[in-house]
């Protein structure tokens, strides 16, 4: 099965290829599908790739199990029964090089939208988050980025860092996120709206306990109250994409798409989910439509990145935003905002010390 060959990624409606790290992006085949899962919950892949295998290994048993006896064999004289050969034990990959950073990209892209001027799919990111896996194999960190960040996009000029993924596709995404941080990016993972549907439906919806009620201003227009909501299909989409119901605008809808990432990672941890191998199934199944990945994230590298994160724990997981300097107005009179370029510094230094975690820390202090 093959997922989506889409060259680029973008958000919703605001106004180069060649990346380093091969984030060029490519055809994947089925077992490629699981890195898709680390773009919606960081950590759960490596539970994925190994219950994907005790899928396989009870798919068998079953099948042994269930095999029925023919009349022949109902005699006194009946012979044993014949029996399939029990699997063989699945050996578990070679671990990753880590420290590794991934830009995870989640395309405003809807089925039938125009291409763009420049040939590419017409998308923007309503998600720029970069993961950062520590060398430890056991602690994750995401830092998202704001989508209206004013930033150089390398043979461009001074633009939005959203509309990278218009101009020059996903591997410019990657050159341009690389140039903020001063820092090496090894592989890009992209899903689009109609990929996120799919795959909250897949996994049978997300328990978030949202903090603030309100009512989204696109599409179906759902209200969120405030307290727990059971997130799914487009009521997930509108949740992750709102903006324009807050003061504060696209930081807080940063705030939701962390926490919902949070929450989904913590149904994919969950025992319900893990010793589930139709709903395991379900998620490879669904994902492997929509998702792009880079050149380098061949079966036998995610093999390897997913099951080096089965020690990753909930508590080990930790999301922060990128520190800006604030609301401004480009000079073509766009609303934009502004960089930190200090903070920038500080995160590329800590990403490239493997010191995100000491950096997180200081957050809010």
């Amino acid at each position: 099965m093959k997922s989506r060959n889409s060259p680029g990624a973008g958000g919703n409606g605001d106004p180069a290829p060649g990346a380093n790290g091969g984030a060029k992006p490519k055809r994947t085949i089925r077992n490629i599908v699981l890195a898709a899962l680390l773009g919606i919950a960081l950590a759960a892949g490596g539970f994925l790739f190994s219950l994907a295998q005790i899928w396989n290994t009870q798919t068998a048993k079953t099948e042994i199990s269930a095999a029925p006896e023919s009349p022949a064999q109902t005699a006194t004289t009946k012979p044993p029964p014949t029996r399939k050969p029990a699997p063989k034990p699945v050996k578990p990959p070679p671990p990753p090089t880590l420290p590794m950073n991934i830009l995870l990209i989640g395309s405003d892209h809807r089925k039938g939208d125009a291409p763009a001027p420049s040939g590419l799919p017409n998308q923007r990111a309503d998600v720029l988050m970069l993961v950062h896996l520590a060398a430890d194999g056991k602690h994750a960190y995401g830092i998202s980025l704001m989508r209206d960040l004013w930033v150089t996009i390398p043979g461009y000029g001074e633009a939005k860092i959203n509309s990278s993924l218009e101009q020059g596709g996903m591997p410019l995404a990657v050159r341009t996120v690389e140039s903020l941080f001063g820092q090496r990016i090894q592989h890009a993972v992209m899903i689009d709206f109609e990929g996120f549907r799919g795959i909250t439906e897949a996994l049978g919806g997300v328990d978030v306990n949202n903090p603030v009620e309100f009512t989204a201003s696109f599409d179906t227009h759902q209200h969120f109250p405030a307290g727990v909501n059971k997130l799914e299909g487009q009521r997930a989409l509108e949740f992750v994409r709102e903006r324009y119901a807050f003061a504060d605008g696209d930081f807080h809808r940063v705030a939701n798409q962390q926490l919902f990432l949070r929450s989904t990672l913590a149904k994919l941890l969950s025992a319900r989910t893990l010793t589930n191998p139709v709903t395991l199934y379900k998620l490879v199944n669904t994902a492997s439509k929509y998702i792009t990945v880079d050149k380098g994230l061949n079966a036998t590298a995610l093999a390897s990145l997913v099951y080096s994160l089965r020690n990753v724990r909930m508590q080990d997981a930790v999301f922060f935003t990128l520190p800006t300097a604030g609301f401004g107005t480009s000079t073509d009179g766009q609303s934009i905002i502004l960089p930190d370029y200090g903070a920038a510094a500080a995160v590329g230094a800590a990403l490239g010390k493997d010191r995100v975690g000491q950096y997180a820390a200081t957050l809010g202090k």
